[in-house]
C-alpha cells in the first residue's frame, strides 16, 4: 500500500506553529541529478515544495504540509515503466531524508506535554553505506565465531568485518554503546519472549540495528517502534493502532509480534538469513528473489542483486553486532553499566486519565511514567488500556484515582499532602479557587491527598507520525509459481555456522507479503 503521509508531516504535525525563519531551514540544498532535474514530475514538485515554503514564511504551516505531501506523493506516483524511475526515487527519498534531519526543538519553542517526541531509526543513517576493511580483524574475528555459542549462524565476509569495524570505533562506537546501554531496560524481557517463541536469542540484535532499543524510532518508511513495524504487518500480529495510542510503540507488544513475525518467516524460508532479509524487504521480495535466481541463498542473491540496496547490508549488520555482542571483552564492553530493567505493575484505566494525573497518584516525574507507557500517543490514557506504573505501586494508584471523578481524571490532578499544607495553600500553589478546592475536597481533613481541580483544555487525538522516503518497490504482490514449469532451487554450498534452532512448529499466520514488516 502506498505511504500516503510525506516525512514532511513529521516534521510539521508535532509542531504549534512556523515562522520565517523556519522557512530557511527548509530551504536546504536539494542537488537533483541532473538526469532529471527537467523531469516533468521533478519541475511539478520542486514548484510544490517552494509554495511551501512560502505558505511557511506566511505562517500557514496547514498550507505548508498541504504542498509538501502533494510533491512527495507526485513523485511517488512516478510510473514504474518510466525510464528516471530508479533516479526518481533516490532523489524523493534525499528529499525526505533532509527534511527529517531537521532539529524539531529549534522549529519549536515551547512543547507541551502532548508533543510526543520521536527518534529517528538509526538504520537509517547506515544502510546503503560501506566500510573499510581492518585486514588484521579477518582472523580475529574468524577464532571468535569458532568460540562462539549462537543460535543464529554467523559468518565472516568482507562487509560483516566492514560493519564490525564501524560498530567498534568513531560514530559507530558511541551508537553501540548509547544502545547497549539503553537495552538494559529491556533485555530481561525480550530474551524472555524469544525463548517462549521458540527463536534465537541472538535476534535481540535485529532490535539494536533497527531501533537502538528507541520504543519511539520512526523510519523514513513509515515504520515505528523498537522492531519497527509498518502499519499493515502490525496489525497482522496484533499491534492495535488508534488515535490515543499505538501498541507497536509498545516495547513488550511489539517484541512478541516481532519474534511470531521472525518465526512465520523462518518457517517459510528455512533460513535464518533468508528470514532476516524478509523482515526488512518482506517476503514476496525475497520469494521473487529466489524464483529469479534459483539460489535459496541470502548471499547468493546479495551477490547477484536480486534484493533491494537496503537489504544487503541488512543482514550482514545484525550479524556484526551479534558478533561483537556475543565478544564483549574482545570489544571493550564487559564493564559498561546498563541501565536498570523495567520494573512495573500494570492497572486497567476505565476512564480517559491524564498521565499526569497517574504521575501524581505514583509520586514519580511525568517523563517516568511515559517512558513506562511509550505506545501513548497523548497525555491521556483511553479507556480499558492497561496503564504500567512502578512496581508494588498498582494498588496505591488505584486508590488515588478513586478519590477523582471519573469524568475529571482527564484533566484534574492530585497533590500529596505535606505536614502543615492547607486548602488554601494548595488552591495558591496550583492557581485555583478556593471554593473549587473545597468542593472537590469535602473530607480534607482525613484526606492524604488534595483533589486538584485544575480545569485544562482536553488534549485532541492524533496517529504516530508517518514519514515517507522512496516506495517499497521491493515488496509487491507474491509471485503465483507456476505448477507447470516449476523452478529448480539452487542452494549455494553450505557455509560453517553454529546449529540452526527449530522454531515451535505452530501453523504460522503469515502477514501480507506486500509488506515490508
Amino acid at each position: 500500500m502506498k505511504v500516503i503521509q510525506s516525512i514532511f508531516c513529521l516534521a510539521l504535525l508535532l509542531l504549534p506553529g512556523l515562522n520565517a525563519q523556519q522557512s530557511s531551514v527548509l530551504a536546504v540544498q536539494r542537488n537533483p541529478l541532473a538526469a532529471i532535474a527537467n523531469h516533468p514530475r521533478v519541475k511539478q514538485a520542486e514548484a510544490w515544495v517552494s509554495e511551501g515554503r512560502a505558505a511557511i514564511t506566511a505562517g500557514d504551516s496547514n498550507e505548508a504540509r498541504r504542498l509538501f505531501d502533494r510533491a512527495i506523493d507526485h513523485l511517488l506516483e512516478t510510473a514504474e515503466k518510466d525510464p528516471d524511475r530508479d533516479a526518481i526515487d533516490r532523489f524523493t527519498q534525499n528529499l525526505a531524508e533532509e527534511i527529517y534531519t531537521i532539529d524539531l526543538e529549534s522549529l519549536g519553542a515551547a512543547r507541551s506535554l502532548d508533543d510526543v517526541r520521536f527518534d529517528k531509526s538509526p538504520l537509517d543513517d547506515i544502510r546503503e553505506l560501506t566500510f573499510p576493511v581492518d585486514p588484521r580483524m579477518k582472523s580475529k574475528v574468524q577464532k571468535e565465531i569458532q568460540s562462539t555459542i549462537s543460535q543464529l549462524p554467523l559468518v565472516v565476509n568482507d562487509t560483516v568485518l566492514g560493519f564490525i569495524n564501524y560498530f567498534a570505533n568513531g560514530k559507530g562506537r558511541k551508537t553501540l554503546e548509547y544502545a547497549l546501554k539503553r537495552s538494559g531496560r529491556y533485555r530481561p524481557m525480550i530474551f524472555r519472549i524469544l525463548a517462549e517463541e521458540g527463536v534465537p536469542a541472538e535476534l535481540i540484535y535485529l532490535a539494536q540495528a533497527e531501533s537502538g532499543f528507541l520504543p519511539r524510532a520512526v523510519s523514513y518508511k513509515a515504520a515505528v517502534g523498537m522492531w519497527q513495524f509498518i502499519k499493515a504487518t502490525g496489525q497482522t500480529y496484533g499491534l492495535n493502532q488508534g488515535p490515543w495510542t499505538d501498541d507497536r510503540l509498545d516495547p513488550e507488544r511489539s517484541t512478541r509480534a516481532a519474534a511470531k513475525h521472525l518465526r512465520d518467516l523462518y518457517q517459510e524460508f528455512g533460513d535464518w538469513h533468508l528470514a532476516l532479509a524478509a523482515y526488512n524487504c518482506g517476503p514476496g521480495c525475497v520469494d521473487r528473489a529466489v524464483q529469479k535466481t534459483a539460489y535459496a541463498d541470502y548471499w547468493e542473491l546479495r551477490n547477484r542483486h536480486a534484493v533491494p540496496i537496503e537489504t544487503t547490508n541488512y543482514v550482514p549488520i545484525i550479524l556484526a553486532l551479534t558478533i561483537i555482542m556475543k565478544n564483549p571483552v574482545d570489544y571493550g564492553l564487559a564493564d559498561l553499566q546498563l541501565e536498570t530493567p523495567l520494573d512495573y505493575d500494570t492497572i486497567e484505566v476505565y476512564s480517559s486519565t491524564s498521565l499526569q494525573l497517574a504521575a501524581d497518584a505514583a509520586q514519580i516525574p511525568v517523563t517516568t511514567v511515559q517512558d513506562m507507557n511509550p505506545a501513548i500517543l497523548r497525555n491521556v490514557v483511553p479507556p480499558g488500556y492497561f496503564l504500567r506504573v512502578p512496581k508494588n505501586t498498582a494498588a496505591d494508584v488505584s486508590a488515588a484515582f478513586n478519590l477523582v471523578p471519573p469524568d475529571k481524571r482527564d484533566t484534574w490532578r492530585l497533590h500529596r499532602l505535606q505536614d502543615g499544607e492547607t486548602l488554601e495553600s494548595v488552591a495558591r500553589q496550583y492557581h485555583v479557587g478556593l471554593p473549587s478546592m473545597e468542593q472537590a475536597n469535602p473530607k480534607f481533613a482525613n484526606a492524604g491527598y488534595a483533589v486538584v481541580p485544575q480545569m485544562v483544555a482536553r488534549p485532541k487525538p492524533m496517529r504516530t507520525p508517518v514519514v515517507k522516503g522512496k516506495p517499497a518497490r521491493s515488496a509487491p504482490t507474491r509471485v503465483t509459481r507456476s505448477a507447470a514449469k516449476p523452478t529448480a532451487i539452487r542452494r549455494a554450498p553450505a557455509r560453517p555456522s553454529s546449529s540452526k534452532p527449530t522454531p515451535n512448529q505452530k501453523k504460522p499466520v503469515k502477514p501480507s507479503p506486500s509488506t515490508r514488516r
